[in-house]
């Protein structure tokens, strides 16, 4: 679980309780970097978080976090197939 990943700090706003999930992720071992995007408002209301793998990207995956009527983009750079990224990101939800 010791990675040399990085968590990159673009945006000054980020989906509340995404960045310590974030920095858990990244210790992962395979994940290089992790950078949120953009945020967005949604209609629907989801209570809890949730990250759920968007579309694979070159050299990673884009990933959903959605928390109430927010979503952000997170890309994910890993050597990570898409299912052991999905086991890595329910063991930290």
């Amino acid at each position: 679980m010791s990675s040399d990943g990085r968590l990159v700090w673009n945006h000054s706003t980020h989906l509340a309780g995404l960045i310590p999930i974030l920095e858990k992720l990244v210790k992962c071992e395979g994940i290089t970097t992790i950078t949120p995007g953009r945020i967005k408002k949604t209609r629907s209301h989801i209570p809890k978080m949730k990250l759920k793998i968007s579309v694979p990207i070159r050299g990673g995956y884009k990933i959903i976090a959605r928390q109430g009527k927010t979503v952000q983009e997170v890309f994910v750079l890993s050597t990570l197939e898409q299912s052991e990224l999905e086991q890595a990101i329910a063991n930290l939800l």
